[in-house]
């Protein structure tokens, strides 16, 4: 009974897993033969039995077929010769009645095989050589190789290797390009023939031998899936292929071995390497190691360079030597043009300097490279380089001995001397310390003394002087922060009369208590309706801080730029409030209007009225608050008169806002009080628009080529449609019968304050009469853009 149960269970696993079915093995295929398909499991072998040739299945794909010829006597990899694309099922080899040899997908298809293959029908064989060439007729397989090269196989003519990946090419039996037109390896001399003992024939009758030479074994010559040519020796003691030449040691070399922007490191075998990103970069979103890395930080006018010591980047749109005959001149020649990454420079006085342009591809580091890459990053990148050469960390080591002859013997007379004017300096040094703290006392005594008697009050009506104590109980020991800003923090307090105050903390503020008092004393005699009012100041203990009225409303960008933002704290105006999470209200036509003409009669008193000629340096929404009625009153005005006095007349020291800065700041011309005219200018088209400066709208312009004033022209005057241009929030609002007027008078006020040339502004009075419509204004010309630089 067991013995009939094993072989049932013997005939059950026979029938579920057959025998496989052997192929038949053939020296020769003739018409008899035809049609040869891939269920014929038929094999062509050569005399020596060292070759095969057939239909081969892919190892991904078990359905699809290659027509192949392959080392039949070692272990794989050994296929050296393919057709393409790949053949399906129903593909047929096959003689046709016209004598050609033909392979297609179906019988009627377009012929796979390369070259005439026509021959006499009835007499011509197709059969494989014992060198691995298969030939029908007048055609052979060595005339057209795909990625391999066998000995006896000629290489002259036009022969082109191509990888299995399709990335790469051996071209002309010299070159070794990436995707068709990269070449990144040139080998001089064209090879012509590899013979069986590993003899390299080459042009000008060069040769070179591989490394196992005259040995008797299977090779090939193969440009592998990573760029490198290679030839291979079957070694039967070990039974797999090993390399004994290769084109290149350094596989980081070959072009698009890592991704875009990544640089290639290798330990200095052939076949182990990195892809790294250099200092400022990150791998790109869900990339592969091969697919590159992208900027942290987009580049903006305030760049640097990273020094990379051996790094080379030889993939630029332009990759020409410009000889430069200092470091500097190689620098500013990259900083003149926005599209360069960065420049290779070489330190053997030979000026050699190579820009980067465009892009960051093939980068590769090596010990063998004689350049240095300098990466173009951002001014805010915090990044430090990781490619740091030897020259950077040796130090010096050998210790220098160096003997001096002993001083001769003082004399008595000598140290006599010295005695005597050691003892007067000390003298001097002890009296000018009892001077300075019987001054000091003096100081308090009297200081006390004004404060109890009520004069700490400066004369015509002056701001009253705070203590430091009074401001500290004030404040809450400062704990209110409610802005920062450039000249100092503000903080909310409530002083003993209850009224409430915005106290600023002023920062880098030079001269003595007497300058400090004389420039407050100015900024308090400005009283205007539109003017944050100055109520007082503290100045001791090294402390300098301004007092003003409290602007409950916060400031004008709040209302005016995307409602519903979330802001903790106001960073340029002089007292806001915090920011709530609610929506502020949006102002309708008539407050805008009213806060324009308040503000150009302000800017207009500080410019025409004040006894001191003052310019603000720093118009914008920002510093422009809104009292309960949405009176605007605008605040740091003046505090530049607080500052240095040198940096109020330095041309190179740049002060304001970007966005708002005027032209001349940029061009290191005079500045002049039309400086305020044009930020007013951009406030004023902020107002209509109700969107920033900076802020693109709807335009096909490039983002370095887009200027606000110029968008806002040519949709008023060229395009004649002045909504446009409106805040889309109270477009509903606008009414061209009740409004038009008036929005009219802020454009065209507008269009003439952002003139490029100071002249061609006018002045805050009459920019205020423009507004007010007590004067004409006839139509501006269009504002240009100013270029610090052409590139």
């Amino acid at each position: 009974m067991s013995t009939f149960f094993l072989f049932l269970l013997l005939f059950i696993f026979t029938i579920s897993n057959p025998p496989p079915s052997f192929a038949e093995q053939t020296l020769s295929f003739s018409v008899s033969n035809s049609p040869w398909t891939p269920q014929s499991n038929l094999t062509l072998l050569s005399p020596n039995s060292h070759f095969a040739a057939g239909f081969r299945p892919l190892p991904s794909s078990p359905n699809l077929f290659n027509f192949s010829i392959w080392f039949r006597s070692t272990s794989a990899p050994n296929v050296v010769w393919s057709t393409n694309p790949p053949l399906g099922p129903s593909a047929t080899l096959s003689i046709t009645s016209t004598g050609a040899l033909h392979l297609s997908n179906s019988s009627s298809g377009q012929n796979l095989l390369p070259g005439n293959t026509s021959a006499a029908r009835n007499t011509t064989q197709l059969k494989l050589r014992n060198d691995g060439n298969l030939f029908y007729g007048a055609w052979d397989s060595f005339a057209f190789p795909t990625d391999t090269v066998l000995p006896n196989q000629s290489m002259e003519g036009n022969i082109t290797l191509v990888s299995k990946n399709g990335k790469f090419r051996f071209t002309n039996s010299t070159k070794l390009v990436f995707n068709l037109t990269e070449q990144y390896q040139d080998l001089t001399d064209a090879f012509k023939n590899l013979d069986f003992d590993g003899k390299m024939t080459q042009a000008n009758g060069k040769s070179f031998i591989v490394s196992d030479f005259g040995l008797n074994r299977s090779r090939r010559l193969t440009l592998d899936n990573d760029g490198n040519l290679r030839i291979y020796s079957f070694d039967p003691s070990i039974a797999d292929w090993t390399v004994v030449w290769q084109s290149g040691y350094e596989l980081c070399q070959v072009h698009g071995t890592c991704g875009p922007n990544a640089i290639c490191v290798s330990d200095g075998t052939s076949s182990s390497y990195d892809c790294v990103c250099p200092p400022g970069f990150q791998p790109a979103p869900g990339a592969i190691e091969d697919q590159g890395c992208q900027r942290k930080i987009p580049l903006s006018k305030n760049t640097k360079f990273l020094k990379l010591d051996y790094v080379n980047f030889t993939g630029g749109s332009n990759q020409t030597n410009w000889p430069a005959t200092n470091f500097s001149i190689c620098e500013s020649r990259c900083l003149r043009r926005a599209n360069c990454e960065g420049f290779m420079f070489k330190y053997d006085g030979k000026g050699y300097c190579v820009l980067q342009l465009d892009r960051l591809l093939y980068g590769y580091w090596s010990p063998g490279t004689e350049t240095a890459m300098f990466l173009r990053v951002d001014g805010a990148e915090k990044d430090q380089t990781n490619f740091t050469g030897m020259t950077e960390l040796l130090e010096t080591t050998c210790p220098v001995q160096i003997s001096l002859p002993l001083p001769p013997q003082e004399s008595n007379a000598t140290t006599r001397n010295i005695i005597i004017i050691c003892t007067l300096f000390a003298a001097e040094l002890i009296s000018g310390v009892l001077f300075f703290w019987a001054f000091i006392k003096k100081y308090i005594k009297y200081r006390d003394m004004a404060r109890t008697l009520g004069l700490e009050f400066l004369p015509a009506g002056g701001p009253k002087r705070f203590s430091y104590a009074e401001l500290k109980a004030a404040t809450k020991d400062f704990s209110n922060l409610i802005g920062k800003g450039g000249f100092g923090d503000v903080y909310k307090g409530e002083l003993t009369d209850q009224r409430v105050v915005a106290v600023k903390c002023l920062k880098h503020v030079a001269g003595g208590d007497a300058e400090f008092w004389a420039e407050v004393t100015i900024i308090a005699r400005m009283h205007h309706l539109n003017l944050v009012r100055l109520w007082g100041f503290c100045a001791e203990k090294g402390q300098r801080i301004l007092v003003y009225e409290y602007v409950p409303n916060g400031s004008l960008d709040k209302y005016l730029f995307q409602p519903g933002r979330v802001l903790s704290t106001d960073q340029d105006s002089e007292n806001v409030a915090p920011v709530a999470d609610a929506e502020k209200p949006i102002l309708d036509w008539g407050i805008r209007y009213r806060i324009a003409l308040g503000v150009a009669r302000s800017i207009a008193y500080l410019h025409e009225e004040c006894l001191e000629w003052v310019l603000h340096c720093d118009i914008k929404p920002e510093n422009i608050l809104l009292g309960d009625d949405f009176c605007p009153k605008i605040s740091d005005f003046g505090l530049a008169k607080l500052k240095k006095k040198e940096d109020m007349v330095s041309i190179s020291r740049m002060q304001g806002t970007r966005g708002y800065m005027a032209p001349e700041w940029v061009k290191m011309d005079p500045i002049t009080p039309k400086a305020d005219v044009y930020s007013f200018g951009m406030v004023l088209l902020e107002l209509v628009s109700g969107v920033r400066n900076n802020e693109i709208q709807g335009s096909m312009i490039e983002s370095e080529d887009w200027y606000f004033p110029r968008w806002a022209f040519d949709k008023v005057f060229k395009e004649m449609n002045v909504e446009d241009i409106l805040d889309r929030r109270i477009m509903h609002c606008y009414d061209s019968r009740a409004h038009f007027d008036t929005v009219n008078r802020m454009v065209k006020t507008a269009m003439w304050c952002l003139q490029d040339r100071p002249e061609m502004r006018p002045s805050m009075g009459k920019v205020a009469k423009m507004l007010e419509g007590t004067v004409d204004i006839t139509e501006p010309k269009k504002p240009t853009i100013f270029f610090l630089t052409d590139d």
